[in-house]
């Protein structure tokens, strides 16, 4: 019953919707109506410029991060890892749940990378870090943010099954998730770049006013 509330807790927490709430309160408008329509990071880098972009992607990741983490308030976990970090995935899956289908924007958000970002750091940190790298490099390669989650998160899958060869079957199967997760939600993006027609992202480039 306990692990119960805290799930829903965290279904909450991840249903935030950072980029919806920023800019109504901020510019008066919808972020779901501009650019991408969705409410996440990289649209309000898009339409909002890269000040509140930032901001909202590091609300979504420490969102993930808090949802996850939320098994500290049960002693039995703290004690019991192979428990523990079952747990924290389905914590952690609850909240991209909650960002992707968040109960306080109408079930209407991002694509919950941000918010799965957080989740990693929680649960597995070094491993998070280095996907965090590969996007970051091709961000800064291509501008694509669609084609860089896409690599870092079919990293995060390489290096759970091969490189860091986790021996937990759930954290497995979870990182084969997570990678066709991603590939899924960003189809449409990566047949957009096919055709020349996905917008890259703006990196160095300021805000028209």
């Amino acid at each position: 019953m306990t692990e119960i509330v805290f799930i829903l807790l965290a279904y909450l927490i991840g249903s935030i919707p950072t980029a919806v709430w920023v800019s109504k309160s901020i510019f008066g408008i919808d972020i779901r109506d501009y650019g991408s329509g969705n409410a996440g990071a990289t649209n309000t880098f898009r339409i909002l410029g890269s000040k509140w972009g930032s901001l909202v992607m590091l609300v979504d990741v420490t969102k993930g991060i808090i949802a996850t983490s939320l098994y500290i308030f049960i002693p039995f976990y703290l004690t019991h890892e192979l428990a523990r970090t079952n747990f924290m995935i389905a914590l952690g899956m609850v909240a991209v749940l909650g960002h992707v289908f968040p109960i306080w924007a109408n079930f209407r958000g991002g694509k919950g990378v941000a918010t799965l970002l957080g989740m990693t750091l929680a649960i597995q940190p070094i491993v998070a870090l280095i996907c965090l790298v590969v996007f970051l490099i091709s961000l800064l390669s291509t501008r694509f943010v669609s084609l860089s989650s896409i690599l870092a998160a079919v990293a995060f899958m390489i290096l759970i099954l091969f490189i860091f060869n986790e021996k937990e079957t759930l954290y497995r199967i979870f990182a084969m998730i997570v990678a066709m997760m991603v590939v899924i939600t960003h189809h449409k993006n990566i047949s957009r770049m096919y055709k020349g027609t996905e917008t890259k992202l703006p990196i160095f480039k300021k805000r028209d006013k």
